[in-house]
């Protein structure tokens, strides 16, 4: 493990206010913000999700979209005094299970990697997905063990973990 990873992972259920918490984290720390969006509007709920995260976010960040070549994008945007939000894990994990070409297990490696040793600052927020019933279908069974896998690796690298709930974050990590 890096002596000094620069990552923390924040997680939580649907509409906990992990995303408002983490923003806050960004915009306070007063370095550059960067908002990388990996959600894909597939419908009119997702764009309604997408559409209220934009107003809330204002013009105080710089945007990138990716929703495939996340790590990438933050080898790209590595710099010392960078504050980088990827929002979400959850779906990364999703965008790549629907790509055939793209193996899901094979791109946490590099993240990790690259997460353990980023020189900007990098807050990730994820959905945790497995604290509810199995899900009856095999694909939604995978997507809960992928989004398990990758929040164990990236909570093992993180300075800092935390669990919103209510809108309450409970520190785990750091």
């Amino acid at each position: 493990m890096a002596e000094a990873s620069r990552a923390i992972l924040v997680l939580g259920g649907a509409r906990s206010g992990k995303s408002a918490f983490a923003e806050q984290m960004v915009l306070s720390s007063g370095g550059a913000a960067h908002y990388i969006a990996t959600g894909r509007a597939w419908d009119d709920e997702m764009r309604d999700r997408i559409a209220h995260h934009q107003e809330r976010r204002g013009d105080l960040w710089t945007i990138h979209e990716e929703p495939f070549a996340l790590t990438e994008t933050l080898k790209r945007l590595d710099q010392p005094g960078n504050m980088i939000l990827v929002d979400c894990l959850t779906l990364w994990v999703t965008n790549l299970m629907l790509e055939e070409a793209l193996s899901v297990e094979d791109a946490f490696e590099p993240l990790v990697k690259h997460a353990a040793n980023a020189q900007a600052q990098i807050v990730f927020v994820s959905n945790e997905v497995g604290l509810g019933i199995v899900p009856e279908n095999r694909m939604a069974r995978e997507f809960r063990d992928h989004a398990g896998r990758l929040h164990q690796q990236i909570a093992a690298v993180a300075t800092d973990v935390y669990f919103i709930a209510a809108g309450l974050p409970l520190k785990m990590k750091g």
